[in-house]
């Protein structure tokens, strides 16, 4: 449990006492802050909502529901309820609550209770995040995730196996299909990782732009995806293709630990894959995603607030 508090606390912002905790987990000296501002306020957001909301954003009714949790244990749900930090605390102040109970009937309630934080709210979402942490987050951040990931696991295979999916992921739409629902609509489900299967962030959109060969207008990712498309629909459907199946592969490796929960993942990797290889061969979905009418940079509207929207 002091291995999970001490994780947690490395999600948040660095600051001294990160120093000490990085050397009593044998964890590499932690980067400047901006290393951390790049990885986890411009790229992998460390909040539950943002991989478990049908938007790809902060809040909304995932993060309603993860505040709800909160309130359920008649808990006062901290500002931001769904932070990986947050998460960690809770679950670990539920062990240690459990540990004290010395009522067997309320200290299974409290156990009850842990298992479903760490079912619903933390294993739902967090490995396809860690693994991209892994990717982007250089020595640091790369040893972090890996060792956070081995103690979660380490959880999974001391509580009892659940018995259905996360209501977050039973309830989550799947990906839209530009030729009926529109090409906004499919735009935002590509960027939603619960919906498509896969973590999409600037600095991936930035670097199919120069794979294609194609122009890189930065701002908002609907933004820069929108101007993709609209260069070359067929160069981005492809691209997509290649990043689905990639992350389907990344999904699959978890299976033996994760179960139904790696499936549905992998699932919906394979799902965003086959859409997009279908949109090659039927060019009827291409009009919306080659309009040229991108919002200008930065504004609100441009569908990309996992930081800043509760809207």
């Amino acid at each position: 449990m002091e291995l999970l508090r001490a994780l947690g606390v490395l999600a948040e912002p660095p600051t001294n006492e990160h120093v000490r905790i990085a050397k009593v987990l044998g964890l590499p000296a932690p980067p400047e802050p901006s290393a951390y501002h790049d990885l986890f306020l411009l790229q992998t957001y460390p909040f539950a909502s943002v991989y478990l909301g049908p938007e790809g954003m902060m809040g909304g009714e995932a993060g309603d529901r993860v505040a709800g949790f909160w309130r359920a244990l008649h808990m006062t749900p901290p500002t931001e309820p769904d932070h990986l930090c947050s998460l960690l605390a809770l679950y670990v102040s539920l062990a240690e609550r459990e540990a004290a109970e010395e009522d067997e009937a309320s200290r299974a309630l409290v156990a009850s209770a842990r298992g479903a934080l760490l079912h619903e709210h933390v294993v739902s979402w967090v490995f396809p995040f860690l693994s991209k942490v892994r990717e982007l987050g250089g020595v640091f951040y790369g040893d972090w995730s890996t060792m956070l990931e081995e103690a979660i696991l380490a959880e999974i295979r001391a509580n009892s196996k659940p018995r259905s999916l996360p209501l977050h992921l039973r309830e989550a739409p799947g990906i839209p299909d530009p030729r009926t629902d529109g090409g906004e609509a499919f735009l935002t489900g590509l960027l939603a990782p619960i919906r498509s299967g896969m973590i999409v962030t600037r600095g991936d959109l930035a670097g199919a732009a120069r794979r294609l060969d194609l122009g890189l207008r930065m701002g908002e990712r609907q933004y820069i995806l929108k101007a993709l498309f609209s260069q070359d629909a067929g160069k981005v459907l492809e691209w997509f293709v290649d990043t689905a199946e990639g992350w389907a592969g990344r999904h699959e490796q978890q299976g033996p630990d994760l179960g139904e929960i790696a499936a549905f993942w992998e699932g919906r990797a394979r799902a965003t894959a086959s859409l997009a290889m279908a949109l090659l061969e039927d060019r009827s979905g291409w009009d919306d995603l080659r309009r040229d009418d991108a919002t200008p940079a930065g504004s609100s509207a441009s569908g990309d607030h996992e930081l800043s929207g509760k809207s």
